[in-house]
């Protein structure tokens, strides 16, 4: 079990930075009065997402979205994202993970000075352009569609990063193990193109059934770690597995 060093948001401040330990620090918050034809849920998630203070933050710092602070948090920890690294991005819409990467990858450093970064982003939705980024649409789970981002990618990865998820059916079960076949792709994938010592990076939803991943994981990569950041909500089942220092090919 991993535990998180005491940071900004938890030591009397809040992710934008302001401290509220002194009287008179409280922010309010905005309240939606529902409307007709919205349902409930729907208004209730209208006022968390107004309440949130990662997503103002995003808005701020111009990040595409509060996902940005939970990969951020992640390599403050284990420090994948290095200059000059090669990193592959599935299911990267909107973008705020590319946009992490090519800042703490010096993708748009000069060349000859910094280590220059590569940053391939795939999602089945169209993505606004990323400066350093390239972005293609794709859905992962079609068929050759990894030959298709191999060719993209024209060479081997320092990371392999899965935000991946699967639309909601309502039901807990079937959405686990719907995400945990989205990862399982994503590490096949992680496994023919890494870079021996690489890492790999997945959202996962906790359900129980993630067990062989676990197990799979363990063979290819020298550690594995479950983590749930500080930006992923308290309410949400989601947590992210990281496994680093990948052995590289396997004997047959």
């Amino acid at each position: 079990m991993a535990f998180w060093k005491k940071g900004p948001t938890e030591m009397g401040k809040t992710p934008t930075g302001k401290n509220t330990s002194g009287r008179g620090q409280r922010e309010l918050k905005v309240k939606v009065k529902s409307a007709r034809g919205r349902k409930l849920s729907s208004t209730r998630w209208l006022q968390r997402q107004l309440n949130d203070p990662y997503v103002k933050r995003a808005q701020a710092e111009g990040y595409r979205g509060r996902a940005a602070y939970k990969i951020m948090e992640l390599d403050d920890k284990y420090r994948f994202l290095v200059p000059g690294a090669r990193i592959v991005d599935l299911g990267a819409a909107p973008g705020g993970w590319c946009q992490v990467a090519v800042k703490r990858c010096n993708v748009l450093a000069e060349r000859g000075g910094k280590a220059v970064g590569t940053i391939l982003g795939i999602d089945l939705q169209e993505m606004e352009p990323i400066a350093g980024c390239e972005l293609h649409q794709l859905d992962f789970m079609a068929d050759d569609a990894d030959i298709q981002v191999k060719e993209w990618l024209g060479g081997k990865a320092d990371v392999v990063m899965s935000d991946m998820a699967a639309s909601s059916s309502g039901h807990k079960q079937t959405d686990h193990l719907r995400i945990i076949a989205l990862c399982e792709a994503a590490a096949y994938f992680a496994f023919d193109v890494l870079e021996e010592g690489g890492t790999f990076v997945a959202k996962v939803l906790a359900g129980g059934a993630e067990g062989d991943l676990q197990k799979l994981l363990k063979q290819r990569f020298t550690k594995v770690a479950n983590i749930k950041p500080p930006a992923s909500r308290s309410d949400s089942s989601e947590k992210f597995v990281v496994a680093t220092g990948f052995r590289g090919t396997l004997e047959d």
